[in-house]
């Protein structure tokens, strides 16, 4: 019995001739499709690591995350394919019977000549191609009647459909499963192509892109946002709010509230001190306790100073808010003991989750700053606000090895790493005759970068940095693991 091989059987001239027939089929009463071919992952290869590496050329084969095994960033054929496909149409029905609204149809199967698409795109179907279905055009589309919107569906599923085998046994057909494509990373290089018109020309004042109109995210942004700034607008901040009311001050030898009677020479009740024998009597803190209650604000409005460290000469009872606490934090002045006594905390924020709602949870989980080590060189210069280039001290020989570039007064700080922005270094040649260098502070998001006050900065070079926020199991690996 002779072993089988492991290339392509000869087939019969029967065979060709079904196959024709079957290609003949598909030319006459199926659909023009147009594909596009996907040609793989786009990689990085100046962050290329282990578990995603660079590759020596762009296949479909390649992975380009290995830990998770996905491919988020797709490259697709700039050329679009014509094939031939068939498939049947069917209603899309919205399912009510669970809980929710659901679409029960809406994956179509299609199937295609196998050698017809081999011979037209080079290699058979796989899963990541997507489809665009010409027929389905939506040409009435809301915003736009001279534009009309493209359907695009990727291929998930690729199989030898059971009705493309011929009496010969052998296969003819591909069955093609198709989802509907949404504006996600995977098909970013589809969406961010420019929009054309029929001669391939960019369409005069209409969209530029095929993501501003087809996709949906700036108006669930927009909606999002204005559901947030509502929220805001009927929870300014989290706990309860107090400072509308009125606390009472108590005497405490008896507990009963010390009032101010209309024989008094003077009627000031936000001067009421805690003190029984005091002619002006006034509450220590809120009469209120409770979850979340703390603004930093004395009670019944009395008058208060803020600052980084507390006046030389206080009286007796005044508040003092202490904006070097993190949260701020309220205190009174004590006049048996001559201390500040801890009044409360400023716990009540904001709660919209970002870097103004200042708390130690907010700083951990939005933190994206950098530890830098291994100086190079280091410069203090004196500089104004508005400024975008910073003339430096630093030899150039010496700086313009560096990899990173922090600029810093105080808690304000610039940083940048060299390889993300080209024109961040130069030089210029001071009046001693050296070339020293020179930086210009680059455009971040469209936006350029300047000095935000002036004053006294430090620049200085490093050539190493790490994140402060990472995993805890890169946190506590060992150095020489690394």
């Amino acid at each position: 019995m002779p072993r089988l091989s492991l290339y392509k059987p000869e087939k019969g001239n029967d065979y060709k001739f079904i196959d024709r027939q079957a290609s003949e089929m598909f030319q006459a009463g199926g659909t023009d499709v147009y594909l596009h071919k996907l040609l793989g992952a786009n990689t990085d290869p100046a962050n290329a690591t282990a578990d995603q590496p660079n590759y020596a050329s762009t296949a479909v084969t390649n992975i380009q995350d290995l830990l998770f095994l996905e491919n988020r960033d797709r490259k697709y054929d700039q050329e679009i394919y014509r094939i031939r496909g068939l498939y049947n149409v069917q209603n899309i029905d919205f399912n009510l019977s669970q809980f929710g609204l659901f679409i029960d149809n809406d994956t179509l199967y299609m199937t295609v000549h196998i050698n017809d698409f081999i011979k037209y795109i080079g290699r058979k179907p796989i899963s990541g191609d997507v489809i665009e279905l010409p027929h389905l055009r939506d040409d009435f589309a809301l915003n736009d009647f001279d534009i009309s919107l493209p359907r695009y569906y990727q291929i998930t599923d690729v199989g030898r459909a059971s009705e493309g085998f011929s009496v010969t046994w052998f296969p003819h057909l591909y069955r093609l499963k198709l989802t509907k494509i949404t504006d996600s990373q995977q098909f970013a290089d589809i969406f961010n192509k420019p929009m054309l018109d029929a001669n391939g020309d960019p369409v005069v004042g209409g969209s530029p892109t095929l993501k501003d109109l087809l996709s949906t995210y700036n108006k669930e942004i927009e909606i999002n946002n204005q559901v947030v700034a509502q929220a805001e607008a009927d929870a300014p901040k989290s706990g309860y709010e107090t400072r509308q009311f009125y606390t009472l001050a108590v005497d405490p030898n008896t507990g009963k509230p010390v009032l101010e009677t209309a024989d008094e020479t003077t009627l000031d009740a936000s001067q009421m001190s805690y003190r029984a024998n005091d002619n002006n009597a006034r509450p220590v803190r809120t009469g209120y306790t409770g979850y979340l209650i703390g603004d930093g604000f004395p009670q019944n409005g009395y008058d208060f100073g803020f600052g980084i460290q507390f006046p030389e000469a206080p009286g007796v009872d005044d508040f003092f808010l202490r904006t070097d606490f993190f949260p701020n934090r309220l205190f009174r002045f004590d006049g048996p003991s001559h201390a500040w006594v801890k009044v409360e905390d400023a716990v009540r924020m904001t709660m919209t989750n970002n870097d103004a709602r200042a708390t130690q949870k907010t700083s951990f989980i939005n933190n994206n700053n950098y530890t830098y080590s291994d100086q190079v060189a280091v410069d203090l210069i004196e500089l104004s606000a508005g400024q975008t280039v910073v003339n430096t001290r630093i030899l150039f020989a010496t700086g313009s090895t560096a990899l990173y570039v922090v600029i810093k007064q105080g808690i304000t700080q610039l940083d940048y790493a060299v390889s993300e922005y080209p024109t961040l270094f130069s030089y210029y040649v001071n009046t001693l005759g050296d070339t020293v260098l020179r930086i210009t502070l680059p455009l971040v998001n469209s936006e350029q970068a300047i000095v935000p006050y002036a004053g006294q900065w430090t620049v200085t070079l490093y050539n190493s940095r790490e994140a402060q926020r990472q995993s805890l199991s890169k946190a506590l690996k060992p150095k020489a693991d690394l």
